[in-house]
Formats: C-alpha cells, sequence, structure tokens
C-alpha cells in the first residue's frame, strides 16, 4: 500500500489548508476533500490510509461518512481521527468511539499532537495491511503444496517431533554442576 493518502476532509479552505500544513513534514502523500460524499468516493476508490474528518460538515457529516465506511469491508478498518470545533460533547464522544475512531481531536489542533496520532495509526494500518498480505501469501503457498505439514525446515532435515522431550537431568548431575561452577 505504498501509495496509500491520508486524506484530510473539511468543508473550510483555511482548515483544510492549516492541516495541510500540520501534516506535510511527514511526508506522507496528502490528499483532501471539501465534503463528505467527496471523502466517500475517494475511500471506496481506494488508497487511502487514513482519514482527518470533519464532523460537522453540511449533507453528509463525518460521523455518516464513517458509519458507511464501517458498513463497506473494504474501507472498514481504515482508522479515522475525527475533527471538531465545539467542543467537548458527550454524545459526539460516544457515538465516534461506538463508530470505532481513534481519536476526536478539538479544534484548533496541535499541529504536534496530530502529527504523532497520525504518523502511529498510518504506520500501524500499513503494518496490519502488509501481515494480512503475508498471511495470504503464506494460505497461497499452503493451498500449493497441501501434502506437506509445515514441520520441516527449509534444508530438508527434520525437525523433532513436538512431543519428543528431553530426558530430565538426574539430580546428582545437577548438584555435581552446580559445585563445579562453585569452585571456579
Amino acid at each position: 500500500m505504498p501509495d496509500a493518502k491520508i486524506l484530510i476532509v473539511d468543508d473550510h479552505e483555511d482548515t483544510l489548508y492549516a492541516l495541510e500544513s500540520a501534516l506535510a513534514p511527514l511526508g506522507y502523500q496528502l490528499g483532501r476533500a471539501t465534503s463528505g460524499d467527496e471523502a466517500l468516493k475517494q475511500v471506496l476508490r481506494g488508497q487511502v490510509g487514513l482519514l482527518v474528518l470533519d464532523v460537522r460538515m453540511p449533507r453528509v457529516s463525518g460521523l455518516e461518512v464513517v458509519r458507511y465506511m464501517r458498513r463497506v469491508e473494504q474501507t472498514q478498518h481504515i482508522p479515522v481521527i475525527l475533527v471538531t470545533g465545539f467542543g467537548p460533547d458527550h454524545e459526539l464522544t460516544a457515538a465516534a468511539f461506538g463508530l470505532g475512531v481513534a481519536d476526536l481531536v478539538m479544534k484548533p489542533v496541535d499541529p504536534w499532537a496530530l502529527r504523532t496520532k497520525v504518523r502511529y495509526l498510518y504506520d500501524a494500518h500499513r503494518a496490519r495491511l502488509a501481515l494480512e498480505q503475508e498471511i495470504r501469501e503464506l494460505r497461497a503457498l499452503v493451498k500449493e503444496h497441501p501434502g506437506t505439514s509445515g514441520t520441516e525446515p527449509a534444508s530438508g532435515a527434520a525437525l523433532p517431533h513436538p512431543d519428543a522431550r528431553v530426558p530430565p537431568q538426574r539430580a546428582s548431575e545437577a548438584h555435581d554442576g552446580e559445585l563445579e561452577q562453585d569452585r571456579t
């Protein structure tokens, strides 16, 4: 997912600019949308690795965007940071976290805090996708070679059976070893 962008969504141009300026030092590809509809279109086209999404926008709110994303398999795990300028709101907080939003940030946004959150969430999402891809590849390999048990190393040497046990050390050998260490 190297081309995945961070999509910044807000209906105010000055807020978009401020958020882009805050995130630009990270070096990630940034995209922008000015409405919930436009954000959904970009998300559904793919290649979005994280959303920084305004809560209150005309027609389609940020919460509605997240609600829709969580119902679609290809978008349900994309991390979302909601941004609001209306101060603490317990109902909004409960609704946001109930939908699986990663964080809820108040305007004016602290650029350092936002960069830290975005870097962590974006990198974690990319790592998750890389692991899912590796699992798919390993499952494909297993399907290609159904007769192998997966317990043999690449060199061809057999591994010991999982139930094979190492014989217990005799008490006198263990005691002699301790005495040997004490003398040195």
